[in-house]
């Protein structure tokens, strides 16, 4: 008998996140456990050459090997550059600091 691994495929979706438990091959890759976990039939997104993948919160290459208990994450497009999204915020609360400062008066 041909040994075999345990892995999960992790897909977050908004308000949920699929998780797929499968045993696969020794020596099988990320791409395959995606695959074989049945998410990208589900979720049309899912495109090997443009998704990104990762194995516990790193990012990992489609043909990169698994070892047992590896969890797969399937990772989606941001919608906004977060470094934009902070330097936004910074700018709107430094406006609303200096808008909430007393006027000096003039002597």
């Amino acid at each position: 008998m041909s040994e075999t691994i345990s892995v999960e495929v992790i897909y977050a979706l908004p308000h949920r996140q699929e998780i797929v438990t499968l045993r696969l091959p020794a020596g099988s890759t990320v791409l395959a456990a995606v695959k074989a976990s049945g998410l990208m039939e589900k979720y049309p997104e899912i495109d090997p050459a443009t998704s990104k993948f990762g194995i516990f919160a790193k990012l990992a290459k489609p043909d990169a090997p698994l070892r047992d208990r590896d969890r797969v994450e399937i990772y989606r497009p941001l919608i906004a550059d977060p470094r934009a999204v902070r330097a936004a915020r910074a700018e709107k609360s430094a406006k609303k600091k200096a808008a909430d400062q007393p006027a000096e008066s003039a002597a």
